[in-house]
């Protein structure tokens, strides 16, 4: 058993430091692995299983839906309501500007569902815009990155929904509230690092907009921030599913977009839909690909070996947490979200469990790390999208991602160890 899941592990980081991509990796490794312990017939039959059986899920159907609304979003206009309405809420604050960045990458990510998005979309306005206004080009880069990444936890988030298949059991609609004061408390976080390194830097105060014109301004990013409430207002309410909230967020970014705010023309949405599919079919493949994976390493019995292995090294809680935070924290510079959750749920939510840490509150944990995994070098997938909108590269950002990381990581301290943090709004809600 040992065996195997040496050469599970072996197989599976060399294939990615030949840059086979991960879908592919997770596959390959995955098979070589079975072959060894199971006659070639039989091993190839339950591949195709997991395979098939891994994306044969209704919930899975929310993912789709959510894309699409997503990318939809992303060129509907919403971005520069949402960066106009919190101009005009914060904009007067000291580091402004910054803080803008923030409050926008964190409310488009929630709308949207996407940190890649979020990026794009908020970092191509803000950067410019703050290297202007004096800002250093590579603290904005790294503000961006770090601050879409909060869409992670702000619900709708699709890694959420893999969550909830992974765990087997946790409620969509109970992770989807829980993720809202760990997302906030990271977007305060970063705002804290903003305003102390403008005092520093003695960057200019944005002036104070006349009160009629901050109205207009609110009001014209209302229907872009009514979809957070209807989506999510919905699924509480228990009026629909998440996949049936995924299907109505769709139509209304289409009305949105399309007819309100008429910045996608209908020529442009075959575009829209092909990337959606193409989007989907990579999440669906990685979905299916980690599902052998997590199967052969329960064949294998190692997540108990990991588990009983842990729990041997301390009996501290504490230290044991601090340990699956620190794993976590180093696979998530390394590997896509979707398949790190996929992989390691089955093998660190049983440690979690057995500390007593509940599924949900583990499963926000759990993203939280993944999410700073996002914008940390080397292959965070978000730091180099705005690396590339800022025009630089990672090595000149990692200097000023330091604090930001550092307030990340803080945060991630306190949703690790009190768990209310978490569980709060689920347990009012009744979703607990």
């Amino acid at each position: 058993m040992e065996y195997s899941g040496l050469v599970l592990i072996a197989v599976f980081f060399v294939l990615l430091a030949l840059n086979v991509p991960i879908s592919f990796s997770i596959g390959v490794a995955t098979v070589v692995t079975m072959l060894i312990s199971i006659d070639f017939v039989p091993a190839a039959t339950t591949i195709a299983q997991r395979l098939a059986g891994g994306i044969n899920s209704f919930a899975l159907l929310a993912i789709p839906f959510f894309v699409l609304s997503g990318l939809i979003m992303g060129q509907g206009g919403i971005a520069k309501r949402l960066i106009e309405c919190a101009m005009a809420l914060i904009g007067m604050l000291p580091g402004g500007l910054a803080l803008v960045n923030v409050l926008s990458c964190t409310l488009f990510g929630a709308i949207s569902g996407s940190a890649v998005a979020a990026t794009s979309a908020i970092g191509s306005f803000m950067i410019p815009q703050m290297e202007k206004k004096g800002y250093d080009k590579n603290f904005s880069a790294a503000l961006t990155a770090s601050a879409a990444t909060t869409g992670m936890l702000i619900p709708p988030s699709n890694i959420l929904i893999i969550y909830a298949i992974a765990s087997g059991g946790v409620s969509i609609a109970s992770l989807f509230v829980a993720g809202y004061l760990p997302g906030i408390l990271v977007a305060l976080s970063l705002m804290l690092v903003c305003a102390g390194y403008a005092k520093m830097k003695g960057y200019p105060v944005e002036a104070r907009l006349p009160f009629k014109l901050v109205l207009e301004k609110i009001i014209a990013a209302v229907p872009s921030l009514l979809l957070i409430f209807i989506v999510i207002g919905g699924i509480i309410s228990g009026v629909f599913t998440a996949t049936e909230a995924g299907a109505i967020a769709v139509v209304y970014s289409l009305i949105l977009s399309v007819v309100v705010y008429r910045e996608v023309s209908l020529p442009q949405l075959p575009k829209i839909l092909l990337k959606s599919a193409e989007t989907t079919a990579i999440v669906m493949l990685l979905i299916g690909a980690s599902s052998a994976m997590s199967w052969i390493l329960s064949y294998e019995n190692i997540p108990q070996t990991i588990s009983d292995t842990l729990l041997a090294l301390s009996q501290n809680p504490f230290i044991i947490l601090l340990i699956i935070n620190i794993t976590l924290l180093i696979v998530g510079a390394f590997m896509d979200m979707t398949p790190a959750v996929l992989i390691f749920t089955p093998i660190f939510l049983p440690v979690a469990e057995a500390l007593g840490m509940s599924p949900l509150h583990f499963g926000i944990m759990i993203v939280l790390n993944l999410s700073i995994g996002l914008c940390s070098p080397p292959v965070g997938s978000v730091l180099f999208v705005s690396c590339a909108v800022a025009k630089t590269s990672i090595e000149k950002i990692i200097k000023p991602l330091i604090p930001l990381y550092i307030a990340m990581f803080i945060v991630l301290m306190l949703v690790t160890y009190i768990p209310a943090i978490s569980e709060f709004l689920p347990g009012l809600f009744g979703l607990a």
